[in-house]
């Protein structure tokens, strides 16, 4: 009869516990990774909403105090979202631009949303990268 010899399963053991625990932690990963995104880009918005300046002297900022995101994550799919809005009536005539008020004229949008929303979506895959990284390294003992 052969003799096999003997083999030590540990190490395969905790590669399965790491594993589990990773599985485990995975769903809550994504929810705080879409919230950061959402959070970058809430600051970017802020950044680019426009403050009004009125003739009076008085500064408005209604708008730009305005923006704010939805807390709940929602997962349709593979696909988690998240809502970054802004409830100002006159938000989206300063987004996209509007007629003046004798309707001879145009005033161009600002697109503070669309320009962010584009930088966003660029700089995602970066700080996806950097998260996933970070988390198997927690995960597996890595440096």
């Amino acid at each position: 009869m052969a003799k096999w010899g003997k083999v030590n399963f540990r190490q395969l053991e905790q590669l399965f516990k790491r594993t589990t625990k990773l599985e485990k932690q995975y769903e809550h990963f994504l929810e705080g990774l879409v919230k950061e995104i959402a959070a970058r880009m809430l600051r970017k918005v802020i950044k680019r909403t426009p403050v009004g300046q009125y003739e009076d002297g008085t500064v408005g900022g209604t708008l730009r105090r305005g923006w704010t995101i939805d807390t709940n994550v929602t997962k349709k799919g593979k696909v988690y979202e998240i809502t970054v809005f802004n409830p100002v009536e006159y938000s989206q005539y300063v987004e996209f631009g509007h007629r003046t008020r004798n309707h001879q004229g145009w005033v161009n949008g600002r697109f503070m949303m669309t320009i962010s929303a584009d930088e966003v979506e660029r700089e995602a895959p970066q700080i996806i990268e950097k998260k996933v990284t970070k988390l198997l390294k927690e995960a597996f003992g890595g440096n």
